[in-house]
């Protein structure tokens, strides 16, 4: 299995990164064409790779460096909710309706073809719970054999099993972000809603640390789990796991207001400036149904991926800039220039009848509370 992937990127570049490890190199055309049609390392790349990640075993060099080939996209992220389905009944789950729906796997095969050909190198791989889905491993694999730096949005209880466990320390993600519900059993099984739950977080998270898996926490901080941030902070530095907040609650994908009452107002932070993003241009994502949209939050309009394979993903930019353009009772507003919050999650929080400030921050514009 390759130690090595070069990959065409962004504006003309390309780019050199190894799975599991941090860093890359920055290649030049010239230089990816010579890797492109080598057969053995050249020197210049072996001690520029040994200079980042150590002596690496690049030979035999067609079996350990992965040259992947020129697309005609500029698609290089991607996001693939494998199912909605979930182990746990999060208060505050965006999702909703949790079922338990997926692609049979040749639909599933055809959808990774196709997202290598568009030339994805970053995945992530979310759900729901992506580690009970009954082809996480055979999807994991597949993409991971195709040259794909994968990483793993999950709430770490599965991550002891030895089958998982497996895979991800032979082949090993670029990133497996955990989410954390609480610092003791009775918060964290609480906000779950599931019994048990803190008990086999604690024993994933063991488990991948032993391993040596690139961890990071996302500490869930709602009306439950409040009490106990210093706590989930102090449980991040004990085991040595570098940690973000996530405070801000949102609707769920389909508008609905149940996920709200969990917000913690005391942590209520106002979003960083909105100034436009890629969605839709370079990165997107795919749903359980093989269904290709901007981004997680902007669903519709949307393309069916594995009907209408590569070609249809052109209809995405032009998809994006109209969604993203500011509507409603957005288009008169002379301070939307500095507000935080992206078109597609402000239409979610009006359909959901969310109070003003939830969404909008301008403490200038009258707040509208009632549910």
């Amino acid at each position: 299995m390759h130690d090595l992937i070069v990959s065409p990127y962004l504006d003309g570049d390309h780019l050199v990164v190894s799975p599991g490890r941090q860093g890359g190199l920055r290649l030049s055309r010239a230089k990816y064409d010579e890797l492109a049609h080598a057969d053995e390392p050249p020197a210049w790349l072996a001690e520029a790779a040994a200079g980042l990640w150590g002596d690496l075993a690049l030979r035999p060099y067609r079996e350990k460096v992965l040259v992947r080939p020129l697309t005609g996209y500029e698609y290089v992220r991607a996001t693939y909710e494998l199912n909605l389905g979930c182990n746990y009944d999060c208060e505050h789950c965006y999702l909703g309706v949790k079922e338990f729906k997926s692609l049979p796997w040749p639909d599933r095969e055809k959808m990774l073809h196709i997202l290598r050909d568009v030339g994805v190198l970053w995945l992530q791989l979310t759900g729901g719970e992506p580690t009970i889905d009954r082809l996480f491993c055979e999807t994991y694999g597949l993409a991971y054999e195709m040259g794909m730096m994968l990483s793993i949005l999950s709430n770490g209880s599965k991550l002891h099993e030895p089958k998982v466990l497996d895979l991800l320390t032979t082949h090993r993600p670029h990133e497996i972000t955990v989410s954390v519900y609480g610092a003791t059993e009775a918060a964290y099984d609480g906000l779950t809603r599931r019994p048990g739950s803190f008990r086999k977080f604690h024993k994933g998270v063991s488990a991948a640390v032993e391993a040596g898996l690139p961890l990071k926490f996302s500490l869930i901080v709602t009306n439950h789990s409040a009490p106990e941030v210093t706590k989930m902070q102090a449980l991040a530095d004990g085991w040595g796991i570098p940690y973000v907040t996530f405070v801000n609650m949102s609707p769920t994908i389909y508008g609905g207001a149940e996920t709200l009452p969990s917000q913690s107002v005391e942590h209520l932070r106002k979003r960083k400036v909105f100034t436009g993003c890629n969605a839709g241009h370079t990165f997107f994502h795919v749903d359980p149904h093989g269904t290709a949209s901007i981004c997680k939050i902007g669903r519709e309009p949307n393309v069916r991926l594995i009907e209408e394979g590569a070609e249809g993903l052109a209809r995405l930019g032009q998809i994006a800039d109209s969604l993203l353009l500011r509507q409603g009772g957005c288009t008169g507003c002379t301070l939307q220039g500095t507000c935080g919050t992206c078109m597609p999650l402000v239409q979610l929080y009006r359909q959901a009848k969310s109070p003003l400030a939830r969404y909008c921050q301008h403490r200038e514009r009258e707040e509208v509370n009632t549910p």
